[in-house]
Parts: C-alpha cells; structure tokens; sequence
C-alpha cells in the first residue's frame, strides 16, 4: 500500500527535509523516487560533504561486500560511523540493514560494516537470487494492513540486543524489520512493492531528531 500523499515533516529551503541515499550501489534511485513523492527533499550521498548535508540517510539494498568496499573507497565509511554514532536516522533495507549491523554471520571475507545497530545479522539466509520470494507481514506499528515484501537475497535478525524493538517477524520466528533509537533496518526491499510506509516511519525518525 502506497502513502496517501506527500509527507512534509520538517523544514528546508524547499520546506522540506533533506534526506539523503547512499548512491554508491545497489536500488538508490528506487528509494530516491519514494522519498521524493513523500515530500522530503531526496538527495544522493556520495562524499563526506554531501553526507553533511542530510538530516536523515537512506542505506539501499544491493550487495554488501561491494558496498563496504566502495564505501572505504570513496572516503566516506568513518563519515558515516562517526554520523551514526552521533544520531544520524539512519534505514538500511537488505544490503543496507547489514551495513548497519554490529555483527555478520556469513560476511565476505574481511567484510566491514558501520556498525550502530546491535543486532547479528546473516547473510543471504535465504539463499540465492533464484530463492527471492514475497509475503505479506504483520507490523502492528504500521497498522493492520499487512505490509507486502520482497526478499532478494535477503538478510534476517538473528540476535538483537535489549534496545533492539522488533517490527515484524516471519511465520517461523525470524526477525526481519526492527527499530533501535534513530536506526531502522528491514530484511526486504518496500520500496519495491509499492510499500511506501517504512519510508513514512523513518521520515517521523527524522522529523523527531
């Protein structure tokens, strides 16, 4: 289910806030598109300086080894720990969710993450690109109508410390959305289905902070 409407929650030049996307790898121009028609001033994240300019960041899913790498690469992985650690709002969907993990079960080798979310995540656990599949979930914190996911090589929760809050669970008991302070982290990609209201919760997160 889509959003109703734009969603203006704070303010900028453009009476709007400025949101960023990290546009390194992976769905950023999907996540780019959703936050736009929320209302919310959406701009990529590829340097340290425009990292300084967003009140809130999007981390999209796509292959989390790469983006390790690139994010070191570019200069703009201790920016980006250093903006967590401080209370940057922070999303990671898929991909995203295990960069901000504390820990990786399953991680490439010499894979690094940001780090901030205390949770242990695994890997692919559903296996590969062929093993994608979609649900409907129960996320008492959106409403009662279920939310539609997409899981594409996906990650789940499977540890999370006493301030992790989780969101939304599988059938079989694995976490796979959950919520701690400023970081949001779901297993799946809404911004794939059409699922507009995980992005509608971080732009509260970021009007909060």
């Amino acid at each position: 289910m889509a959003g109703s409407g734009p969603l203006h929650t704070g303010s900028s030049s453009a009476g709007a806030l400025p949101i960023g996307v990290l546009a390194l790898q992976g769905d950023f121009r999907e996540h780019l598109a959703v936050l736009g028609g929320l209302g919310a001033d959406a701009r990529s994240v590829r340097t340290p300086e425009q990292l300084a300019s967003v009140r809130g960041l999007v981390i999209p899913g796509g292959e989390s080894t790469v983006m390790d790498k690139l994010t070191r690469a570019f200069d703009l992985a201790e920016p980006l720990r250093d903006a967590i650690t401080a209370g940057l709002p922070v999303y990671g969907t898929c991909a995203g969710l295990i960069m901000i993990a504390d820990r990786i079960i399953d991680g490439g080798r010499d894979q690094q993450t940001l780090g901030g979310f205390d949770v242990t995540v695994r890997r692919n656990a559903f296996g590969s690109q062929t093993d994608s599949f979609e649900t409907d979930l129960d996320v008492p914190e959106l409403g009662d109508v279920p939310v539609h996911a997409a899981f594409i090589r996906a990650p789940v929760i499977e540890q999370a410390g006493p301030d992790v809050t989780t969101l939304a669970s599988l059938d079989d008991g694995r976490v796979v959305a959950a919520r701690q302070g400023n970081l949001l982290g779901t297993s799946f990609h809404p911004e794939m289905t059409g699922e507009h209201r995980f992005h509608e919760l971080f732009l509260r997160m970021v009007a909060a902070a």
